[in-house]
């Protein structure tokens, strides 16, 4: 698959349609998705009220969720689809991925590994604006039954609030935030500390990620046992885009789909992350990762 990052220009376009269905608040069922996004014509106009004035509950096999919502802040719960036995799709890593194989190679440096990647390391200083997230993944052996896959590392990296790739736009080359390296624990997960990444044009959006055998592996930007892409759900993406920092995600993503995604396209479930947390206290993105 071709990853579109033509983050050197984002364009915004009209959004048009009519609102539907824009109280169900944070998330519900999947097969909706197509039609929740009309609701981000309404956000582009200033009506988040619309979207959060009320909350309700719907299940789908992918996704269920219930939502509480104060005007101000929404909240959501939803169970991981994977459960080990399916190995997460392979994926490109897109243009941007500093391991070396496009430039230059962050995961050699010293700093790399680190849990919160809001902020530059080294002898950078920047630090990534927007909505502070928790990024939790489980790594799941598949060849080895579906337990946790312990002692492997992931390192990830996103773009910013307008779409840039610290390391290689012009605006964030000398930054390297956004990008941080993690050892899985005894129950196979990692920890991430981040903000929620924008949308630009001609891609859903997404956290990229690599997993590597060993932390030792990945400092050495050694062989990969997986590259992927992580979803983030819609419901959630339109919260968050309404928030200051977010505007043109907000057209951004109403020109997409995750059904018209040039990655997920072909099928998403095992990657949508599920979402938890408020806007006030942040937000909490997890998935299950089928190595």
């Amino acid at each position: 698959m071709v990853d579109m990052n033509t983050n050197s220009c984002h364009h915004h376009a009209d959004v048009d349609q009519e609102i539907h269905d824009h109280d169900r608040g944070l998330a519900f069922d999947l097969p909706t998705l197509m039609n929740r996004r009309r609701a981000l014509s309404l956000l582009a106009v200033g009506g988040l009220a619309s979207l959060v004035a009320c909350g309700s509950s719907s299940d789908s096999s992918s996704e269920s969720a219930s939502t509480e919502v104060d005007g101000t802040a929404g909240s959501t719960t939803a169970a991981a689809a994977a459960d080990g036995t399916t190995e997460i799709p392979d994926e490109t890593a897109g243009p941007y991925p500093g391991d070396g194989s496009n430039g230059v190679n962050v995961l050699t440096e010293s700093g790399i590994v680190r849990q919160d990647i809001v902020s530059s390391f080294g002898d950078a200083s920047g630090t990534a604006e927007g909505l502070l997230t928790t990024v939790e993944m489980t790594l799941l052996d598949v060849a080895g039954g579906g337990g946790p896959l312990a002692g492997a590392a992931v390192y990830i990296w996103h773009c910013t609030v307008d779409g840039k790739y610290s390391l290689y736009d012009q605006e964030v080359a000398n930054e390297n935030f956004l990008r941080g390296v993690q050892e899985s624990d005894s129950n196979g997960q990692v920890t991430f500390k981040t903000v929620y990444p924008g949308c630009y044009a001609g891609r859903w959006p997404h956290i990229h990620f690599e997993v590597f055998e060993s932390l030792e592996v990945a400092t050495a930007a050694g062989s990969k046992l997986k590259t992927s892409q992580i979803a983030l759900p819609e419901a959630t993406n339109a919260l968050v885009y309404a928030t200051t920092g977010y505007e043109q995600s907000v057209q951004n993503l109403g020109q997409n789909s995750l059904d018209q995604d040039n990655v997920f396209s072909d099928g998403y479930a095992s990657q949508l992350a599920t979402a938890s947390g408020t806007l006030a206290n942040g937000l909490t993105l997890k998935l299950n990762v089928g190595v």
